[in-house]
Parts: structure tokens; sequence; C-alpha cells
């Protein structure tokens, strides 16, 4: 048990998930527009690529930028705002690129399930959805530490 690091809850993970899917969209939504117009957007087939460039950004693109950052960082933009780490659930190492796949293809496993798997964060002892429990991982954070007291040196009392 390591008494530096917590896990992290619910919201927090939320919020660095919406700052990720921003990130990520401010990447590919410019390059769709410039593809496909605004009618893109419009469109009702939300799983079915309109073709290879629509495939590439919205599945290739995504899975990499993931990839990338987990196996170098342990972590996404969104959760380095919490210093987050990404952890093998039994050893508190760095996950294997394996259990990296796994949690990223877990994530559509979440989402098919109306969300559920997303959900159960807020309820596991351990903080974790779906997709940390297939991959055995963990998302992790230091403690807060109570912060120092401020004592300023000269007071500047108003007269």
């Amino acid at each position: 048990m390591n008494e530096s690091l917590k896990y992290v809850g619910f919201w927090k993970r939320v919020i660095a998930s919406l700052v990720d899917a921003a990130l990520i969209g401010l990447i590919t939504f410019p390059l769709l527009i410039g593809e496909y117009g605004f009618d893109y957007f419009e469109s009702d087939e939300i799983f079915q690529p309109l073709g290879p460039f629509d495939f590439i950004l919205n599945w290739i693109v995504p899975f990499i930028i993931y990839m990338l950052f987990w196996n170098y960082y342990q972590s996404t933009p969104g959760k380095m705002i919490f210093k987050a780490k990404i952890v093998d659930s039994k050893t508190g190492d760095k996950p294997s690129i394996a259990q990296f796949v796994i949690r990223y293809f877990s994530y559509i496993i979440s989402l098919l399930l109306l969300f559920l798997g997303y959900i159960w964060v807020a309820f596991d002892k351990r903080k974790q959805g779906f997709h940390d429990k297939l991959a055995k991982t963990v998302v992790v954070q230091p403690k807060i530490l109570e912060p120092e007291p401020v004592i300023f040196s000269e007071s500047s009392e108003e007269e």
C-alpha cells in the first residue's frame, strides 16, 4: 500500500475525459470540416465512417494519441491536470502495452453499456471503471498535503 497516493475519483476523471476529448476535437474537427464540410456533423450514422479519411481521424488518430500519451506519461493531458497516472492494479508499476490496448478498446464496452462502465468509477472502492478492471489498471494521484501557512516578513498596515 502506498500512503502517498490515492485513487482518482469519478468527477476528476470526467473532467479529464472532457479535456482529452476537446483536445482531440481541436485536431480532428478542422480536418473533418476541411474534407467533408459542415454537413459532416449532420450525418445520422455515428459509427459508420464516411470514408477512409474519416475512419483514420476518428478511430486511428485517437488510438495513436492515447497509446503515445499512456506509454510515455502513463497519463493524458486531462489526467495530467490532476497529476494522475495509470498504473498496474497489482504492482503499481507502469502497465504493459497490452494492458493499455485492452484498456483503450474496453472504453467501447463501457460506452455501449449506456456508460455504465464509466459510471462504475463512482461506486467502486478502487475507483475502477470496466476498462480499468478488464485491463487490470487503476488511476492514482498524489495525496494533497496540507499547504504551508502564509507568513509575511513585514506587515503593511494602512495608516
